[in-house]
């Protein structure tokens, strides 16, 4: 193949269930399928001329100042009968290149994704702070969008969302649904947050938390009667909390654990891990805040909430990140090497497994 046509490119990803298309000079297409990238060697190598002209006949021209100004940019668009692309754009080298993450056309449902109904019950509740984290590439997106998608069907809610670019699109249900998108609809995550407040909403959803200023107005939204969802690049329920807190001046700091004691209603952390036979499945840990908890939080002992979360499987449905990866070990979904590589502490998984921990030291050094 001579010449490279963005949408062909694109719709052979969507058609071989690519996660992300790579674009960079020096490389064939690369697609990620099932966190493996691999080469697309029917295609020629890119040059810098083609990789500019691939990325930039789909930018308009407010983003491709932005790229030109930053270096980078984030921007969503689609391509009728392929499907809808978040892509990143930026300079490597003195050439453009960029990725893509594929989203499905379709909002997925929230039990073809695996999320247990203990997750889907923050959906129903009427006031609070709902986090959803993980590493880039975890789902924390479509999660989130699964949610929303429930609230709508269920509802008579009216979501507003805040997000840098629109990923899903939400369509009215029994709720309405309202999309800003930072750069063309608002400013800033904190400026339209703030303007949220005066428009009505009974669900906020928060594409990332990314500064002080956004967290204290989302958590103010919290307190104030509106359920609020949002995002955070953290690895685990307590290191959301550290990062939250962590983010605002000492002198603060106690203000925000009483305010975060009060309003935190649920955080979600996950991994998609490879699943045998392919594909990926949900690995995911869930802190639902009880009073003991909600204590802890407020007199900074956090090192003691892991141990709550282990024993409040019953009344909560709360579960650690090794509890999910040892229950999905035991239903043969994933083997033994990718459950030691996801887990936090290698040593507690081998007490949920039942095993001595000299079976899987080696994995974890090669982990």
């Amino acid at each position: 193949m001579s010449e490279i046509f963005i949408a062909n490119l694109l719709e052979e990803a969507v058609k071989k269930g690519a996660s992300d298309i790579h674009i960079t000079v020096g490389s064939h297409p690369r697609i990620r399928i099932d966190g493996k990238l691999q080469p697309l060697e029917n295609y020629p190598i890119i040059t810098p001329d083609t990789s500019k002209k691939l990325i930039f006949e789909i930018m308009k021209e407010r983003y491709r100042k932005q790229l030109e100004e930053d270096g980078q940019v984030d921007f969503s668009f689609g391509i009728p009968g392929i499907g809808r692309f978040r892509v990143n754009a930026f300079y490597q080298r003195g050439t453009v290149a960029a990725v893509f993450r594929s989203l499905p056309a379709k909002i997925p449902h929230y039990k073809d994704l695996g999320l247990p109904s203990r997750i889907i019950d923050l959906c129903h509740k009427s006031m609070g702070l709902v986090l959803v984290t993980g590493p880039t590439g975890s789902g924390k997106s479509t999660t989130l969008a699964a949610m929303v998608d429930y609230i709508l069907e269920n509802f008579p809610h009216h979501v507003l969302t805040i997000e840098d670019p629109i990923e899903y699109l939400f369509t009215h249900k029994k709720g309405i649904v309202n999309q800003r998108e930072i750069g063309s609809d608002a400013d800033t995550f904190s400026k339209a947050l703030k303007a949220a407040l005066r428009e009505d909403p009974d669900v906020i959803m928060v594409g990332e938390m990314r500064d002080m200023e956004t967290i204290e107005t989302a958590l103010r939204a919290a307190e104030t009667g509106h359920l609020v969802f949002g995002t955070l690049h953290t690895n685990t329920a307590i290191s959301t909390i550290n990062r939250i807190v962590d983010v605002f001046p000492p002198e603060k700091q106690d203000q925000i654990r009483v305010q975060l004691s009060f309003s935190l209603a649920g955080v979600i952390s996950q991994r998609l891990v490879p699943k045998i036979g392919g594909g990926r499945v949900l690995a995911y840990e869930l802190l639902i805040p009880n009073i003991a908890i909600r204590n802890l939080i407020r007199e900074n002992k956090l090192q003691q909430v892991y141990a709550l979360m282990q024993s409040g499987q019953g009344q909560s449905g709360m579960k650690t990140m090794n509890q999910s990866l040892a229950e999905l070990y035991k239903k043969n979904l994933i083997t033994i090497e990718d459950a030691v590589r996801y887990s936090p502490d290698s040593v507690e998984l081998a007490k949920l497994l039942g095993i001595p921990y000299s079976q899987i030291a080696h994995l974890t050094e090669e982990a």
